[in-house]
């Protein structure tokens, strides 16, 4: 202790760059050794010594002393009493602008003493960003990749300032994407790739990042990681394998930049995920890439460029699953992309085995979802469509007793679905549908639908919409009349809604004229 006074009496008297440096340096290294035999004892002695203004002096004036200064402060800045006093000495700010240097062992002790003061201190990390440190934090790591020692301490200072909006913002205007990316590929150790993991966890927060990072490719590097440590039973990799799994999940989801996304082509790189992890791969890896690939379906310029690039096909190949919610999804997506398209939904509404997989899945009942999700694509089809022959496909396949169940669900999105679908269906081609419909007793059907009181507007308006087409048979005809349809449809002509009433008159006055030529035509 005594030789440690010596030395931080030196230091606080030989401040300026006129004095020794080799005497300096010399205490500075005799502080060095007296932390790294007892902090504790040590803190005291610093506290009332003023060091601090001495070792901001040094960095300000003495370069050839100034990276050990800044190691010297790295080593006091692991006590949290004597955070405080580098903090009120307003070291931070003196220590930026040595993140400009060019002396990679300045770099690391410059990192390390930034990084414990202003560790969760978050006044002090806006600061930070403020004074440009996210400029320096990207150059090191362009600039000094293969530095293991410095690129941790660097890769800590951006987990640190990722949460902050502030450094997001920052970051966005740089290449770190590209950098973290590359700094992924090539890490082995456990820690560097949880660190690597979590900066970008922070990142993919902001849009304009997670589009960059999608842009670098980060999901197939984060894929060669989990198809790496597949199966592995070692904790680390376990943890690996949950952390590169959520991050994944984090880019796919609630992505405001889908067009731009499948432009970049990412669609192609989900779905060859899916094949590597389809059969024992990891499900939540596989839950979130169905679930973009779904999203991505929606909007229209997606699809026409999903379809135009096979992507149906690929998804009808990954229909062997025997997994329910894989299924379900898929399901969901071809029902995406047959939305508004007919030609695609021509195509896929005449592929027997797409069609026999597809009726088969509507019997899943101990399936809900996945039986659900079956019936609205055969619907789909058939309303997007508007082809004879997929009307014809759809019945060879025994699809339409579906469907005619499907107008009595639970779920009114999909009754509506049902019977748009099936007055589409008869509109086109009445005379093939016209035994199923009465096998599955569609008529008898209706007829509950129109007298039940809570069954809603919308749902009336479409079950009399198909019954005007089911008019046209005669049988079917016959069987409307005989379940008195005519007092159903005087009572909805007052019903509560003016579309239903008005679809109510039109039906009604149909079904007089059909009734009354019938009679007319009879021997």
């Amino acid at each position: 202790m005594e030789s440690l006074k010596k030395h931080l009496e030196c230091l606080k008297l030989c401040g300026d760059e006129t004095e020794s440096h080799n005497q300096i340096l010399e205490s500075l290294n005799g502080v060095l050794l007296a932390l790294a035999e007892d902090m504790h004892r040590c803190s005291s002695l610093l506290r009332d010594s003023g060091i601090f203004p001495a070792l901001a002096r040094i960095l300000e004036r003495n370069p050839r002393c100034a990276v050990k200064a800044a190691q010297v402060l790295a080593e006091i800045a692991k006590n949290e009493e004597m955070k405080k006093l580098c903090i009120e000495a307003d070291l931070v700010l003196i220590l930026v602008p040595q993140l400009k240097s060019t002396d990679e062992e300045m770099l690391l002790h410059t990192g390390r003493a930034i990084g414990r003061i202003c560790y969760e201190k978050r006044d002090l990390q806006e600061e930070l960003v403020k004074l440009g440190v996210i400029t320096s934090l990207v150059r090191i790591l362009t600039e000094y990749p293969e530095n293991e020692a410095l690129t941790r301490v660097d890769l800590l200072a951006l987990c640190n300032l990722a949460d902050l909006d502030s450094a997001k913002e920052a970051l966005s205007k740089t290449n770190v994407a590209e950098l973290l990316v590359k700094q992924l590929r090539r890490a082995e150790k456990h820690e560097r790739l949880e660190l690597i993991i979590e900066v970008l966890q922070a990142l993919v927060q902001n849009d304009a990042l997670k589009m960059q990072l999608v842009e670098t490719g980060v999901h197939e590097a984060l894929s060669e990681i989990l198809l790496r440590l597949q199966g592995s039973l070692r904790a680390e990799d376990t943890l690996i394998v949950k952390a590169a799994s959520d991050l994944i999940v984090s880019l796919l989801l609630g992505d405001g930049n889908c067009i731009r996304m499948v432009q970049l082509g990412i669609v192609h790189q989900l779905l060859d995920l899916l094949e590597k992890h389809m059969d024992n791969g990891d499900v939540s890896i596989q839950h979130a890439a169905l679930s973009a690939l779904r999203n991505f379906a929606i909007p229209v310029a997606n699809k026409i460029q999903m379809l135009e690039e096979g992507v149906a096909e690929r998804i009808k190949m990954l229909l062997r699953s025997e997994m329910p919610p894989v299924q379900f999804k898929l399901l969901g997506t071809l029902r995406m992309l047959t939305d508004g398209q007919a030609e695609a939904a021509e195509i896929l509404g005449q592929d027997t085995t797409l069609l026999n997989t597809v009726v088969q899945w509507c019997n899943s009942k101990d399936q809900a979802g996945v039986c659900g999700e079956a019936n609205r694509l055969l619907a789909s089809l058939l309303s997007h469509s508007r082809s004879q022959e997929v009307v014809k496909a759809i019945q060879q396949a025994q699809g339409v007793k579906h469907l005619v169940s499907m107008t009595t669900s639970e779920h009114v999105i999909m009754q509506n679905e049902a019977l748009i679908a099936l007055a589409i269906a008869s509109a086109i081609s009445l005379e093939v549908l016209e035994d199923s419909f009465k096998e599955t007793k569609l008529v008898q059907n209706l007829h509950k639908l129109l007298q039940d009181e809570r069954t809603g507007p919308e749902v009336k308006y479409n079950s009399m919409s198909l019954l005007c087409n089911l008019l046209n048979s005669g049988d079917l005809r016959q069987e409307i009349e005989e379940d008195n349809f005519k007092e159903t449809l005087e009572t909805l002509c007052s019903y509560s809604n003016a579309c239903v009433v008005n679809q109510a008159v039109m039906t009604l006055q149909i079904l007089k004229d059909k009734t009354q030529k019938t009679r007319l035509s009879s021997p």
